[in-house]
């Protein structure tokens, strides 16, 4: 009832008429030559192409809009038109979201790119709009593992007492402590601070966030626990997807799908580089270690999630091929 309250209100004050040319503001914490940036300068061209230059994207990458959390907000309330941001720090926002970040949830690459290029990704996709966004597409983020500052994680009892940041998500930190560690909550561009500083002993994400970062100079241990697949995903505000015409929410919706396609080739060739870069600057890469404990300590964290829907979709992505 409070998700149709507020969507029924989003209509209300977001019933403008269709907007003339305009100049899109896109919204993405990643460095300009990161592949999910470059898909959305991709769907820019694309745009700009199939609307006769009458509408363009403007990405501001590297943070200048803020981070993730800030910029999703302000994406819901209509200041921000488009952005690129992980599921996990919207997840407390779009309760579908958060289901995509849990822990042990995709099997595999194929597997991920089976749902989300599906039914079920649709699905997820229309479910944002109820809270104030139009979800285009979704981009890869790899497989987040666990990286550290002065000793690496060989087993789970090596995790207990350890400071790991964690993005701003409810979900994340239950995931962190579940491993018996202490999950500090940090904004992306403060990790590589909160590493030099000893503010925190470690940190968890992907190969290219690792290396892009230079976190891999400070923190020198990586251990493959590929702990969750949770992807990225480029949502609109509803104020700036109600200004376009039907003819171009077609066109933008296209663009986006073709951007997921690009930014997937690109993604494959910087984790290949990036796993090498890492290995050449001399990290412990932990790759032979029992991942059973963490699995079956990640189970408390799946219990977390009681509502029926969810369930079922939860169990609909784990039953699919």
């Amino acid at each position: 009832m409070a998700a149709a309250a507020l969507a029924a209100g989003l209509a209300a004050g977001f019933g403008a008429a269709p907007a003339a040319a305009r100049e899109f503001r896109v919204a993405d914490t990643q460095v300009e030559d990161y592949p999910t940036v470059q898909a959305v300068l991709h769907m820019s061209r694309l745009i700009e192409e199939q609307t006769g230059g009458r509408h363009r994207l403007r990405v501001f990458h590297s943070r200048q809009l803020g981070e993730e959390r800030d910029t999703i907000e302000q994406t819901r309330v209509g200041a921000i038109d488009l952005n690129r941001t992980n599921v996990a720090p919207i997840g407390a926002i779009v309760p579908t979201a958060d289901v995509l970040s849990l822990p042990f949830l995709f099997r595999s690459t194929a597997h991920l790119h089976s749902v989300l290029d599906g039914p079920i990704g649709d699905e997820i996709l229309r479910s944002f709009e109820a809270y104030g966004f139009v979800g285009l597409t979704f981009y890869d983020s790899g497989a987040r593992s666990l990286y550290t500052r002065d000793r690496p994680v060989r087993g789970i009892a090596d995790m207990k007492g350890l400071r790991i940041r964690v993005q701003q998500s409810d979900l994340m930190v239950a995931m962190v402590e579940a491993l018996g560690a202490i999950a500090v909550q940090l904004p992306y561009g403060q990790v590589e601070t909160g590493l030099a500083t000893g503010l925190i002993d470690g940190a968890e994400n992907n190969w290219p966030s690792y290396v892009t970062t230079g976190h891999y100079r400070l923190a020198r241990n990586y251990t493959l626990t590929e702990h969750t697949m949770s992807p990225e995903v480029l949502v609109m505000s509803l104020r700036a997807w109600r200004s376009l015409s039907a003819e171009d929410q077609a066109i933008f919706r296209s663009a986006a799908r073709a951007s997921n396609r690009v930014m997937r080739e690109q993604w494959n060739t910087l984790e290949e580089h990036s796993r090498a870069q890492a290995r050449a600057a001399g990290t412990t890469i932990v790759a032979d270690f029992d991942r059973a404990p963490f699995v079956a300590a990640m189970a408390a964290v799946n219990a977390r999630v009681t509502d029926p829907q969810l369930r079922r979709l939860i169990d609909r992505i784990r039953e699919s091929e």
